[in-house]
């Protein structure tokens, strides 16, 4: 089954209606396709597990419900188990399993970074990711009381996942929520 962004957004949008958690699914959705496009994956395929890392996050917010209630209703409807496994990764604590494939390591590497970059977004006196540089959120990740539910410990550990320097995963996740902006609610007054 190749996964398509529509069927995702249906199944997304069945499940989620807080417009915060959709615009976070829509922003991890955007930092995971444009590192799809520069390891050269298929993006529609990585772009639909981004969008439904979440999906079943409203109705079932328990540790231990989430992710593993979306994941059976996953395999309900049919989805491949390597789209499933990404999804269970991301909450690797509660979940027990490992990130070892490339889509793994991009899901939990743009999850917590693209929330951190949405809320340094709202901080700035444009509102807008449009002139948000890396350097400004390196400078929120050292202040705890900014976005405290965000472990800083998770941001790094996901560019090294990566294998980057945290600098340029910023500026990567940053450049492709900026193609989003509009979407995200993240233009501001630019």
């Amino acid at each position: 089954m190749g996964l398509n962004r529509e069927d995702a957004w249906h199944l997304l949008t069945e499940y989620t209606k807080s417009d915060s958690l959709l615009k976070h699914a829509m922003a991890v959705e955007a930092a995971v396709r444009g590192y799809a496009r520069r390891f050269g994956e298929d993006e529609d395929d990585w772009g639909a597990v981004a969008l439904l890392h979440d999906f079943d996050y409203e109705r079932w917010p328990t540790l231990g419900d989430h992710p593993n209630k979306g994941s059976e209703i996953l395999r309900e409807k049919g989805y491949p188990e390597w789209a499933i496994r990404a999804i269970l990764s991301h909450a690797q604590e509660i979940t027990g399993v490992s990130r070892d494939s490339l889509l793994e390591k991009t899901l939990f590497a743009c999850d917590e970074l693209s929330g951190f970059i949405t809320a340094a977004s709202l901080v700035r006196p444009s509102k807008s990711v449009l002139d948000l540089e890396a350097s400004s959120v390196k400078k929120r990740m050292k202040d705890k009381a900014f976005a405290r539910g965000v472990k800083r410990e998770d941001l790094t550990a996901g560019a090294e996942l990566l294998g980057l320097p945290l600098e340029e995963h910023i500026t990567n996740v940053i450049g492709s929520m900026r193609e989003r902006a509009d979407a995200l609610g993240l233009r501001g007054t630019l």
